[in-house]
């Protein structure tokens, strides 16, 4: 398998997922410019609304949109079960609820106050994704979402939340979710995908990866740590 992504994008959600369940699957860089693969390729042949991921079978088949791909990917392991529950059961269920939250009420506002093009708009959207914060905030009592196990909506909300502090962001109002993060940033697999991506620390804060040169551009001060 291939998994199409860009560095700390939301493709390390089905990332993590591969480390987790120990499937092989090779990652392919693409350029979000000129939406060209690090082997040359066309990512708008594979994929034609141009973002990531998309996950190429050995058969050649393509699926993309991440909620989707992660499924997928569990269902294909014999010890998915561990990260997706049993379909028809209301745990599954409870974990595709947080898939869509995840997916409609963070990734897309959080990924929204990145680009320029909704700048004004930015203040809104800003107060909106801290309203969703301040209740999946009081939601999350356990370790993880649905309570001690870690699931395929643990993986995306990790990525999710590492954006924050690169957009104004800080999950120190938010006591559980500053948990969460330092708890998931420690697991291996976690661990393992952060370093194949790349990305790096801050001693200062220790729970929020990025490029280094994301890091730089962003005007971030400290020492970049590797994970």
């Amino acid at each position: 398998m291939k998994l199409y992504m860009h560095a700390a994008a939301c493709s390390l959600s089905p990332h993590i997922v591969c480390r987790e369940l120990g499937l092989e699957v090779e990652l392919v860089e693409v350029d979000r410019k000129t939406h060209r693969t690090s082997s040359g390729d066309d990512y708008l042949a594979i994929n034609g609304n141009g973002y990531v991921p998309a996950l190429t079978l050995d058969d050649g088949r393509v699926l993309t949109e991440g909620p989707a791909i992660v499924q997928f990917l569990a269902e294909c392991s014999p010890e998915g079960s561990r990260l997706l529950p049993e379909a028809g059961t209301y745990a599954r269920s409870q974990v595709q609820s947080y898939l869509n939250f995840i997916t409609a009420e963070l990734h897309k506002p959080m990924a929204m106050l990145f680009n320029a093009a909704y700048e004004g708009a930015h203040a809104g959207i800003h107060e909106l994704v801290c309203k969703r914060l301040d209740w999946l905030n009081s939601r999350l009592v356990g370790p993880y979402l649905t309570g001690d196990d870690f699931t395929v909506a643990d993986a995306y909300l990790f990525v999710c939340l590492n954006w924050s502090p690169w957009i104004r962001i800080d999950l120190a109002q938010w006591p559980a979710l500053q948990h969460f993060m330092a708890r998931v940033s420690a697991r291996p697999s976690v661990r393992h995908a952060l370093q194949a991506e790349d990305l790096e620390a801050f001693e200062t804060d220790g729970i929020f990866f990025a490029p280094r040169s994301y890091i730089a551009s962003a005007g971030r001060v400290g020492t970049p740590v590797r994970p």
